[in-house]
């Protein structure tokens, strides 16, 4: 019920995008989680090209992200969320019948545009729309991600039990729908474009070096939020000795996130603001990591107790790092139009949606990495240490830049470049 409220108390603006939100992350978890499976088993694509496929969405989406935030700052975001929309329709819509190499890379990198023009300007628009109430507007965007990817995946899973197609096709006539509603309900978002140029606009956003070094920070918030999909499942599997325990992780994510995302966020508010409570957010996902290195290096259990015993601090990580998550998460997109002109809000989040990307990529590689050491030295406990340091030296880099105040304070007021 909170969350009703919270959501009414909005204007209709915010409303529409978060509602916009869940159905977005609601269809592309109807088709994305199963797209591998359906390469590699229906179409007879070699894991390697598998690989490529994938590969090549995220690229799209990670390297553009600035394009589609610029977009957002010179024609307004309620034109190019629905432009984002319409290219997702159709790169599912190819996922659904296009069986050649060539079609499945034009449909992956058109899925990864799309992201690269969706995310960033809709982040922009929410920033302005809920102005001294942006960490709430957030803090409930996460829940209605969350709630979306939740019930996507359900139905997704049921679907394909059928085909893929069943999945490619429902998900493509989600967005299609979708597509049409944002162009007549989003509201128009004004905008002020500077007449410098759009190179100007991000060598004044590069040349910030307060909002560059924030960016870089965060690059613990992206590794160990990925970590969820990558080094928890197989902690989790590892702990249990069943396969079906590597969705353990994801789903007290989504119960903790669903139960607890806005208190933890109104807390957040009522107390210092979001500057003072990024650092120790980041450090909490840190200690995350610290209970299941501790049952890290324990073989595999001999009897069903003992598996549930090994699974309690694997469990106790999780809602530890997702309570850091839950406290960092909306105060880092609270903070970050805050560094530049209103006019660039999209320009940065575009930015900062870059640099998570780059981070996504280099953390998973050093996780990936300590991983296979780990498991060929019997030092198990490694990646999650790295985890742990991740963390915490995100969280110290944090605190510093708020002793130095280069970290934004007032709701009106915003940082120029240093």
């Amino acid at each position: 019920m909170g969350t009703l409220k919270s959501l009414r108390s909005f204007p209709m603006s915010v409303r529409l995008l978060l509602i916009n939100q869940f159905t977005v992350d609601f269809g592309f978890y109807l088709l994305i989680p199963y797209l591998a499976t359906h390469l590699g088993r229906d179409l007879g694509m070699s894991t390697a090209l598998v690989g490529v496929v994938l590969g090549v969405r995220n690229l799209c989406s990670q390297s553009l992200f600035v394009l589609g935030g610029s977009a957002a700052d010179r024609l307004g975001a309620h034109r190019v969320i629905p432009c984002g929309c319409v290219l997702r329709t159709v790169g599912f819509g190819l996922f659904a019948f296009g069986e050649g190499t060539w079609v499945v890379l034009v449909a992956s990198a058109l899925s990864g545009l799309s992201a690269a023009l969706f995310y960033p300007s809709a982040r922009a628009y929410l920033a302005v729309e809920a102005r001294e109430r942006s960490a709430e507007a957030f803090g409930l965007l996460n829940i209605f991600e969350t709630a979306g990817g939740l019930l996507g995946l359900v139905l997704g899973s049921l679907l394909f039990l059928v085909n893929f197609k069943v999945c490619a096709l429902a998900a493509t006539s989600l967005f299609a729908v979708l597509t049409v509603a944002q162009m007549f309900a989003l509201p128009a978002h004004k905008v002020s474009p500077s007449r410098a140029g759009v190179l100007a606009d991000w060598r004044e956003a590069f040349g910030n070096r307060s909002f560059m070094a924030f960016a870089a920070t965060m690059v613990g918030m992206a590794t160990l939020q990925n970590q969820m999909y990558l080094l928890m499942p197989e902690g989790a599997r590892r702990a249990s000795g069943w396969d079906g325990a590597s969705g353990l992780p994801p789903t007290l994510g989504t119960v903790a996130n669903l139960v607890f995302q806005l208190r933890i966020t109104r807390f957040v508010q009522t107390r210092g603001g979001p500057s003072r409570w990024v650092g120790p957010g980041l450090a909490l996902m840190g200690l995350g990591f610290v209970p299941p290195a501790l049952v890290a290096d324990l073989r595999d259990p001999p009897d069903a107790s003992a598996a549930v015993l090994r699974t309690l601090p694997l469990a106790a990580g999780v809602c530890l790092m997702y309570l850091g998550l839950m406290v960092a998460q909306p105060a880092v997109m609270e903070l970050i139009p805050r560094f530049g002109r209103e006019e660039l809000t999209g320009t940065y989040f575009g930015l900062f949606y870059v640099f998570s990307g780059a981070a996504c990529a280099g953390g998973n590689f050093v996780i990936g990495w300590a991983m296979d050491i780990g498991r060929h030295s019997g030092h198990e406990w490694l990646p999650w240490a790295c985890c742990v340091a991740f963390g915490l030296m995100s969280a110290v880099g944090t605190l510093c830049l708020r002793s130095l105040r280069a970290l934004p304070s007032e709701p009106e007021g915003a940082l120029s470049a240093a």
